[in-house]
């Protein structure tokens, strides 16, 4: 905050309490002339105005708030830039990556701050960590059986993963489905593991200069044919001689290679949509996949139920 909205802030608050104590004092004073507890002159459906001071305990109660409300803007930030004299804060601010968060958080340990975020997390970790510790220790086919330990996956699951790859794990254009035996880098524990810890990139690249417009509608043709669909004959055939510049990554029969994560091209499940447009876009310029690394952002023992979790989607299947 700019050092005038911080004084503008300042002075509407401070201000705003010194109004209402005036007021209160205002109110307190008898300006009418007429003693206190005496016949105002005044009546109205039968009943007598009486000149009467405010209630005491209202009065008392009211210095109250006022006093409780100027220990609290000192005890607290409150009042624009000014931090408070407890040093408490609601979380360390402006922070831009984890490295960052880590080091604020060890800044605050060392300068006695009252970081509420940091506290909770601690909070949690204390109470929490146990359990994770548990599960880590099981193997994830196990995991996959325990009803308990799904249940933590899921959640954990529904907080990081659903953004891209849906809440019921289906997957969206781009984005894998997690509910098939379809996969990109191999379905196996310790392979879907190694993919939320570290992540995935994925490059398909461009073949327009390299084919031309005519060379990429016989690739395109060839591609389509390998999953059984109904294509020309000829640019088939002038496909499949140009194929072999994607054999190396799907493999000369287009089965794919799960060490590269070169998808399947036989199976006709497609990331990205399997329309004719949509293979020759995805020839033509290519296509750039990012699966984040999960592995500073949950930790390992978290990914280990989460793991548990995708692995069990797929195995009724």
């Amino acid at each position: 905050m700019s050092s005038f909205w911080s004084i503008w802030v300042s002075v509407i608050t401070l201000g705003s309490i010194l109004g209402c104590y005036l007021l209160l004092r205002w109110c307190l004073l008898n300006k009418t002339g007429v003693e206190e507890g005496d016949d105002m002159h005044h009546s109205f459906d039968g009943i007598i105005e009486i000149n009467n001071p405010l209630p005491r305990w209202w009065t008392i109660l009211f210095y109250i708030v006022l006093v409780w409300g100027l220990i609290y803007l000192a005890a607290y930030p409150g009042l624009g830039n000014f931090a408070g004299l407890l040093g408490w804060k609601s979380s360390n601010q402006n922070i831009q990556s984890l490295a960052e968060s880590r080091e604020a958080v060890e800044l605050a340990k060392q300068n006695g701050e009252l970081v509420q975020y940091d506290r909770e997390i601690a909070q949690a970790e204390e109470r929490f960590g146990p359990i994770f510790d548990k599960y880590a220790s099981q193997p994830i086919e196990v995991l996959a059986k325990d009803e308990e330990a799904l249940k933590i996956g899921q959640r954990l699951f529904l907080q990081n993963c659903s953004q891209c790859h849906g809440s019921d794990a289906r997957g969206q254009r781009g984005f894998p489905n997690l509910t098939d035996n379809d996969w990109l880098y191999g379905g196996t524990p310790a392979k879907i593991k190694e993919t939320l810890l570290n992540g995935r990139n994925a490059m398909m690249p461009a073949w327009l200069d390299a084919f031309g417009e005519q060379g990429i509608e016989e690739v395109v043709a060839y591609t389509l044919s390998l999953s059984g669909r109904q294509v020309d004959q000829q640019l088939k055939e002038a496909g499949e001689a140009r194929f072999a510049a994607c054999a190396a990554c799907h493999g000369p029969d287009g089965k794919g290679n799960q060490a590269f994560g070169a998808p399947n091209l036989t199976d006709n499940i497609w990331l990205y949509g399997s329309t004719k447009e949509t293979v020759t876009e995805t020839l033509k310029y290519g296509r750039a996949g990012v699966m984040p690394s999960f592995k500073d952002t949950l930790g390992e023992k978290k990914v280990h139920l989460v793991s548990a979790y995708v692995y069990s989607l797929s195995q009724d299947n």
